[in-house]
């Protein structure tokens, strides 16, 4: 079976896995550039957690807003950004995403209401209330996505936002990924409760929680909380039960999960899981499969070559969109 040539919901679910795929071969690509020197700086990666972000995007509209977090390039992907410019931005080049300026934690694409990329836990919650509550005000039929992680939850931001927003019936989706460590401190060593959604539900919104590993469980939910949210039922919280299969970034040993623990979780690789159910499905073939992965691993290569030669923004620019003010105007 072509892809091309598949009915409508098997194109869907192809292209599903073509998308997750994307994300885990432009990671490894990342962990290959990193141990050679090639980016630099901090790099957390997404490999194991693409379900969360290839689910939830299927869910929003071109005018939706997405605010992420310091593991954005996932998200940045699946919403569209193009590879070339995430790939820029991880070598610092001006034709990346924010010119280079931002790195690999401060993605940024205005054009696809991408609003970051922030390098701060919970940093990006406030911000998505900010813009929720422009939309409200101005009654524009908009929902805004905040991807956030466990860790966030313990930070004063996320209760501060989520009580804000059902205080004032805001139209943002909260997004909880799960991946049961916030940096190096397990879940049930960092929170009383670890029901992260019977949490979210004492500020009286909706909440759930979903199998983070199923992107089609993911879209679901997701698909389920942006129309309620539409229709002005307000604020809505899913809690994506997920994991990252790296240490929490490029610097750490990670040395406090066993071994054990890891595997077990990686049995449940969400595009191995996926493409196992389309083949008893019928809907995946081997070839079919081979010929998506190599478009996903060709982009990346064509991603990084082109970064490699693209500029640096020039010095003489570097003051660009920097403003000051002290007690004169400059």
């Amino acid at each position: 079976m072509n892809a091309h040539d598949s009915p409508p919901e098997a194109k869907h679910r192809l292209e599903l896995l073509h998308q997750m795929l994307r994300i885990r071969r432009f990671e490894e690509r990342c962990v290959e550039l990193y141990s050679a020197g090639r980016i630099r700086g901090f790099v957390h990666l997404y490999i194991g957690e693409e379900a969360a972000a290839v689910g939830v995007m299927q869910t929003l509209d071109p005018d939706d807003a997405v605010v992420s977090t310091y593991r954005e390039h996932g998200h940045a992907l699946a919403r569209g950004v193009p590879a070339r410019a995430v790939m820029a931005e991880m070598f610092g080049k001006v034709t990346g995403c924010s010119r280079g300026r931002g790195g690999s934690m401060h993605m940024f694409d205005a054009e696809r209401h991408f609003y970051g990329g922030n390098a701060i836990v919970g940093g990006g919650l406030p911000l998505a209330a900010g813009l929720a509550l422009a939309d409200r005000m101005r009654g524009r039929s908009r929902v805004t996505c905040c991807f956030f992680g466990d860790g966030a939850m313990a930070e004063g931001e996320f209760h501060e936002t989520a009580n804000l927003a059902a205080l004032w019936n805001l139209p943002l989706l909260l997004l909880c990924e799960n991946n049961q460590y916030a940096m190096g401190t397990s879940l049930a060593k960092e929170h009383a409760g670890t029901d992260l959604a019977l949490r979210a539900s004492s500020y009286g919104m909706a909440s759930w929680a979903v199998d983070g590993m199923d992107v089609l469980a993911v879209e679901r939910a997701a698909r389920q909380a942006a129309e309620s949210i539409r229709a002005g039922s307000g604020p809505h919280f899913l809690e994506l039960r997920t994991y990252r299969f790296r240490a929490h970034s490029m610097y750490d040993p990670d040395r406090y999960r066993a071994k054990a623990e890891i595997k077990q979780w990686q049995s449940r690789d969400p595009i191995a899981t996926f493409a196992e159910r389309l083949r008893s499905d019928g809907v995946l073939h081997e070839d079919v499969q081979a010929d998506l992965d190599r478009q996903a691993a060709a982009e990346v290569d064509q991603a990084v070559a082109a970064a490699q030669e693209d500029p640096t923004e020039p010095v003489e620019d570097l003051l660009r969109y920097v403003t000051s003010r002290s007690g004169e105007e400059t």
